[in-house]
């Protein structure tokens, strides 16, 4: 009978142990979750307040001193208007469409079979007007320039990927 309490004991033992150990294990995780939750969502905040910061314009305002009588007194003057960049600053490149021709969603090709597009680039080609591989098998070397000031993404992708050479082969199949 000292045998049968003897061994009930370590079964006994083994098994608070195990709950013990299961009880921290969640209570931790459940813890480190909460811990670094508000972590991450402090983060996520602070990624969305910088892409929203990007695109919004500065509302400035700026004081121009103008003397207001004869004894050359000053005043400041503070105007509510924005200043303004001088013209030309933010103007985007313009594609020549006489060099490589126009298309337009009707004729549209699957840009993604060209190495190097995907669907992101495939929709920025489409939004500047570019649907088709004749038109990218005439690029010049000024229209790679411009499409990739305008997309915006990859900088010397077209070149690096020779996708008029890709376009090229893919029109004529």
């Amino acid at each position: 009978m000292l045998d049968f309490l003897n061994e009930a004991n370590w079964w006994c033992l083994l098994l608070l142990l195990l709950i013990a150990f299961l009880l921290g294990w969640f209570l931790s995780r459940w813890s480190l979750k909460n811990k670094y939750q508000e972590k991450l969502d402090q983060c996520l905040r602070e990624k969305e307040k910088l892409r929203n910061g990007k695109f919004q314009k500065a509302n400035t305002t700026f004081t121009t001193t103008v003397p207001i009588d004869t004894n050359d007194t000053a005043k400041a003057i503070t105007s509510g208007d924005t200043e303004t960049k001088p013209e030309g600053d933010d103007e985007k490149p313009k594609l020549n469409f006489e060099s490589f021709g126009k298309a337009d969603a009707s004729q549209k090709d699957d840009l993604k079979l060209i190495s190097g597009v995907g669907p992101f680039i495939e929709k920025k080609l489409n939004s500047i007007g570019i649907y088709t591989f004749d038109q990218i098998s005439r690029f010049t070397k000024e229209d790679i320039d411009t499409v990739t000031d305008l997309i915006q993404f990859f900088p010397g992708r077209i070149e690096r990927d020779n996708w008029t050479a890709q376009a090229e082969k893919l029109k004529n199949k």
